[in-house]
C-alpha cells in the first residue's frame, strides 16, 4: 500500500498532530521509525485515534535523550543503521520523520537518505514563527534537489497570509490544510480536522 512521509521544517512544528489527522482521514497505519526522548509519539497517536481500530506500529529504535538520533544512540552505546525496514501492512502507512530532514542517523546517513528509500508521497509541515519562511523554502528546495516529490504543505499556527503566500509562491506547492492554534487537542479535534482535510488528502493514495 501507499507510504506517506510526514516531514517538518524542524523540530516541534506539529508533525505528530498532523500525522494523527492524516491517519484518521485516510484510515492509515502509523510508524515513527526512531523516537528520541521520553515522550512517545506513537502513544500520543494511539490516544488521539482511539476507537478507529488502526495499527500504531511501535518505533523500531527508542532512545531516552531528546537529542539528534545519532547522538541519542551514541549515549546508549547503540547505533542506527542507514536502512530500517518498514512494518508490513495492507493499509496506507504514515511515516513520521524524526526532527528535520537533515538530522544525522549515523556518521554517513541523514534522515532524508533513509526516508527517500520509502517510495512515499511527502507532506511538509511548516509552523509559523520568525524565520519559518526561510526554513520552509530551504527544506522544500533541498527536497526538490533530491528529486523528492512533495505532495503539499500543512501550515501550523494562526494564519499569517503574508508568510503563507510567500511560501506557496516560491515553492510552487499547494496547501492541504491549516492547523490552527488549539487550546486543547483531543480525539474530537483530530476528527474535525480529518473531515476538513480529507478531500485534499485523498490524492495521497
Amino acid at each position: 500500500m501507499k507510504n506517506i512521509v510526514v516531514a517538518g521544517i524542524g523540530t516541534d512544528v506539529g508533525k505528530t498532530i498532523v500525522s494523527a489527522i492524516i491517519v484518521s482521514a485516510l484510515q492509515a497505519d502509523y510508524w515513527k521509525p526512531i523516537q528520541c526522548g521520553p515522550d512517545s509519539d506513537a502513544k500520543k497517536i494511539k490516544q488521539l485515534t482511539a476507537g478507529l481500530h488502526l495499527t500504531i506500529h511501535p518505533s523500531t529504535y527508542n532512545f531516552r535523550a531528546a537529542v539528534s538520533p545519532h547522538h541519542a544512540a551514541a549515549l546508549e552505546n547503540s547505533s542506527i543503521p542507514s536502512y530500517i525496514p518498514p512494518p508490513i501492512t495492507s493499509r496506507p502507512l504514515v511515516i513520521e520523520s524524526v526532527g528535520g530532514i537533515c538530522v544525522p542517523l549515523n556518521s554517513t546517513c541523514l534522515s532524508i537518505d533513509f526516508l527517500s528509500t520509502q517510495q512515499a508521497s511527502w507532506i511538509l509541515v511548516s509552523k509559523h514563527y520568525l524565520g519559518s519562511i526561510n526554513h520552509t523554502l530551504l527544506t522544500a528546495a533541498y527536497l526538490k534537489s533530491r528529486n523528492i516529490l512533495v505532495h503539499s504543505l500543512i501550515f501550523n499556527g494562526e494564519t499569517v497570509p503574508e508568510s503563507e503566500q510567500a511560501i506557496l509562491q516560491f515553492t510552487g506547492l499547494t496547501c492541504s490544510g491549516r492547523l490552527q492554534q488549539e487550546t486543547n487537542i483531543n480525539r474530537s479535534t483530530i476528527q474535525r480536522y480529518a473531515a476538513l482535510w480529507k478531500p485534499q488528502l485523498q490524492s495521497l493514495l
